[in-house]
């Protein structure tokens, strides 16, 4: 098995990582860098998008034909941890979620008219968007195709769509949603996905999600439709179709998660090193004491199992393979890696780290979210066993195949 990168891709990987260090890690130590929800303001974002442009860095992950640089899920792998190393790093770079997901499916599924309207222009940077999925209690969380309220009732050539969706990261500034939505009461083509522009009547936002930790671009908001028509060409892959469209989505959106997530886990380390190489006690410094290295070599192993996991997540879905019970097993160990990575780091800077001095109090919040968003991680853990009580040992194979 050889781990080396091929040349092109591991010099992009290091015009990436300068372009971190260069010019968004000093960012975020100015204050008029920050905008609303602890986030890159939106002026900065479009200052750096065009220096990323001029650097032939944007949108790695889309297609040459649509603008990006066609890199694979391995690629996007490897750049995708550089730029996560810096909270601004993602959106400068076009690659944070949601659009990153939503890119990602459009490229695979939507007809050749249908990405010129609603795929080109995210790519392009001139609009954001939206999944329009999760719905708040008794509707849909963790099981759409079970739980899901909210209809589109099919009259001519469109659908009238009534329900409430919440969580929908990006909701305020995006332009374009897509949908999930029943058109149907069939146990396994019962919903269908759709696209609707923000200009079109019939839905609004109720309110957005207060959170205990920094948010993405436009929160995560609640949404009401209630009459919204879309159009019968705006429709994914069919009607019935709409777990088909989900499942394409959310398995690169899961694993781009770690990826973003590595990085950080990473520079929280990062953040700590400097620390305990200098920071004396009882005669001796914190590096050299054997309970900070236990904390500081367990941290660094489970960062490194989870780049382990994301990488063969990563290179089952480059040949093809779905690669489910990969993805869930790299979304646990690195959600959990994330967490542990940033509270040894804390720990290590004892009240430094709890201080508002380093990125670390915020990063802290942030990683919550990471058991929860794209499926909890009690959800992954089903999908693996799952996997082991059908197949048993089959389910730790080499090689393709182990789409199991």
């Amino acid at each position: 098995m050889d781990f080396t990168l091929p040349p092109e891709l591991d010099d992009t990987r290091r015009r990436v990582e300068a372009f971190v260090a260069e010019r968004l890690l000093p960012l975020e130590d100015d204050p008029t860098a920050w905008g609303e929800g602890e986030n890159i303001a939106w002026s900065h974002v479009q200052t750096m998008r065009e220096e990323v442009k001029a650097r032939g860095l944007w949108a790695p992950q889309m297609p040459r034909e649509h603008g990006g640089m066609g890199v694979g899920p391995v690629g996007m792998a490897i750049l995708y941890e550089a730029m996560g190393r810096s909270r601004f790093g993602p959106v400068c770079f076009n690659c944070a979620a949601p659009d990153d997901g939503n890119m990602y499916v459009l490229n695979q599924v939507a007809t050749t008219e249908q990405q010129a309207c609603w795929l080109q222009p995210i790519v392009d940077g001139a609009v954001r968007s939206a999944i329009v999925m999760t719905e708040p209690h008794p509707g849909s969380g963790s099981d759409p195709a079970g739980m899901m309220l909210t209809r589109a009732e099919k009259r001519g050539d469109r659908y009238v769509v009534h329900g409430r969706k919440w969580w929908i990261t990006g909701a305020e500034g995006a332009a374009h949603f897509l949908l999930l939505a029943r058109t149907s009461d069939d146990p396994r083509r019962g919903l269908t996905a759709m696209m609707f522009h923000k200009d079109q009547p019939g839905w609004r936002i109720v309110r957005r999600i207060p959170i205990m930790g920094p948010e993405e671009h436009g929160g995560h908001c609640e949404l009401e439709l209630d009459g919204l028509e879309v159009p019968i060409e705006a429709v994914l892959m069919g009607e019935g179709m709409g777990m088909k469209v989900t499942q394409i989505r959310l398995g690169m959106a899961r694993l781009t998660h770690c990826m973003r997530w590595l990085g950080m886990a990473k520079r929280a380390l990062e953040v700590a090193k400097p620390y305990i190489e200098e920071r004396m006690a009882f005669g001796q410094r914190l590096a050299d004491k054997e309970s900070v290295q236990g904390m500081l070599g367990e941290a660094a192993m489970r960062i490194e199992v989870g780049r382990l996991l994301t990488m063969r997540a990563a290179w089952l879905l480059e040949q093809g393979d779905r690669a489910r019970k990969e993805v869930s097993m790299a979304k646990i160990q690195v959600a959990d890696a994330l967490h542990n990575a940033i509270d040894t780091a804390m720990q290590l800077l004892g009240g430094k780290g709890y201080a508002k001095d380093t990125p670390l109090e915020w990063m802290y919040r942030y990683a919550r979210q990471a058991r929860l968003v794209d499926g909890a991680s009690e959800v992954h853990r089903m999908v693996v066993a799952k996997s082991f009580l059908k197949h048993g040992s089959a389910t730790f194979g080499w090689g393709h195949g182990s789409d199991l």
